[in-house]
Formats: structure tokens, sequence, C-alpha cells
């Protein structure tokens, strides 16, 4: 097996995955909408997130309104609901498989299994960051066209938020850390080869050469 450091590694990047791409679920801003006003009294910034839209006002004011229809909702939206729910699940589910496996861990059982149980928690969090990697650059571009769409008016126009950057990021995270500990299986042939058995390299005696006792 390969280095606890490694997975220590691998862990703690993984870690850092879940808790951002639970962040980027919840958070309001993925995307973002400054309406400068005629003035810095009348300034609003207009957030949309996957729950709920916020609104913060230049006067210290901040409401917010959930999103209560789901059929109301672009296909973007609730798709991207959707691969966030389900990596924050598989990247729980990866992260509780693979500390079984790890080596500084007592649960598991015997080294093979702990070995399964290591490369079924990378492949969890390798599904994870796939599955928030997918609607982080998909509601991007979505942002993206319409925004350098001519025919949208300039205060329907919004900006990528600080959620999509933090979804983004952590599901190459969960990917990274998934594909640690899918490498550590395939390493073992890798690192260590089985030995294979020690053919004598002696040769036998010439029997055909005379002994030296018949001469004594």
């Amino acid at each position: 097996m390969i280095s606890a450091g490694l997975q220590l590694l691998a862990f703690a990047l993984a870690l850092s995955g879940v808790s951002g791409v639970l962040m980027a679920t919840l958070l309001p801003n993925w995307k973002v909408n400054v309406d400068p006003g005629s003035n810095i009294i009348t300034a609003i910034v207009q957030l949309q997130g996957l729950w709920m839209d916020c609104t913060w006002y230049s006067t210290g004011m901040f409401s917010c309104t959930l999103k209560y229809s789901v059929l109301a909702l672009p296909t973007h939206v609730q798709a991207a609901r959707a691969a966030m729910v389900l990596a924050c699940v598989l990247s729980a589910v990866g992260m509780c498989t693979a500390t079984i496996g790890m080596k500084c861990t007592r649960l598991g059982g015997d080294r093979e299994t702990k070995s399964y149980a290591c490369f079924a928690g990378g492949v969890c969090l390798m599904s994870a960051g796939i599955s928030g990697l997918i609607p982080t650059v998909w509601y991007t571009k979505e942002i993206i066209a319409n925004f350098v769409d001519v025919t949208v008016p300039e205060s329907n126009k919004h900006e990528p938020g600080g959620a999509v950057y933090i979804g983004f990021i952590s599901a190459m995270l969960l990917f990274i850390s998934g594909m640690i500990f899918c490498i550590k299986k395939d390493s073992e042939v890798w690192l260590h080869p089985s030995k294979q058995q020690h053919v004598p390299t002696t040769q036998p005696e010439d029997r055909s050469a005379y002994s030296l006792k018949d001469y004594v």
C-alpha cells in the first residue's frame, strides 16, 4: 500500500471538497447583477442562487426570497440542484468509505479489505467531482450566453458569482482526491511486485568427471 501521508493528503483534499460543494450548494450568489442606480443611495446588488434569490441595498437592507416552485425554474437550474445534491451525497459516502480503507484507521479488517474499501471510496469521490463539475460549467455557460446576447437588456444581464467558483474548485478537489484513492489499489502491483520463485542456477555436477577420492 502507498504511504499513509499520501492518503492523509487525499483525505484533506476530499474534506475541503465536501465542505466547498456543500457551501456552493447553499450559497445564493451563483449569479450576480449590480445595478448602480442614479446614485449610491439607490445602488442594488441582486444575487440568484439555486434555492433563493437575494437583494442587497446600499442602505444596508438585505432580503431573500425562496424558490418554492420547481417547475417554474429554468432547466439548467433544476439540473444544477439535482447534480449538486448528488455530489454532496456521493462525496460524504466516499469520504466515509475511504476512511475505512486508510492505513491510519483500525477499521476495515485485513489489508485486502481495506484496499477495496479505499478504492470504492475513491470511485465515489471521483463521481462526486464529476457531478459537481457539470452544473458549475453549465451554469456558467448560460450566464455568459445571456451576457453576450445583444437582445437581453442590461438590467437582466448577470455575471458568475462566488458560489460558481467555489463549486468548480471543490469539484476538482474531489476528483483529484478520488484519483489518489483509486491509484492506491493499482499501485500495489507497481510498488510491490510479486516475488518470483528463485530458480537455482547451480549446474549439476558432471558425472563424467573423475572423483579425486578414487586416487586416494
